[in-house]
């Protein structure tokens, strides 16, 4: 599994350890990931998610992952995340036409 967000795609990144004699070896800095179920509100269910904890705050600070996912254009967002997107226009438009 791929050490990548879901929703803002931040990754691993490499950099150097640095002794104090200045001694240079290569590292590796991990996103700090985490395997997250939020609730959509329009599928009803929970949906599954490996989000950093950065990704996490932005969803919420924008009102939830269905707010979040249709506010945002297609562009910003990762493959997993698109699914998701058209999973809720699909269930969001089947209830518009049942109330209809």
């Amino acid at each position: 599994m791929a050490r990548r967000c879901a929703i803002t795609g931040k990754g691993v990144q490499t950099g150097n350890n640095v002794s104090h004699a200045n001694n240079r070896t290569r590292r590796r800095f991990l996103p700090n990931l985490q395997e997250t179920s939020l609730q959509s509100e329009v599928l009803g269910v929970p949906v599954r998610l490996r989000l950093s904890v950065n990704g996490l705050r932005t969803i919420e600070h924008n009102g939830g992952l269905d707010a979040f996912l249709l506010g945002t254009s297609d562009a910003k967002l990762t493959a997993d995340a698109l699914k998701i997107k058209r999973r809720l226009k699909k269930a969001k438009a089947s209830k518009e036409a049942a109330a209809a």
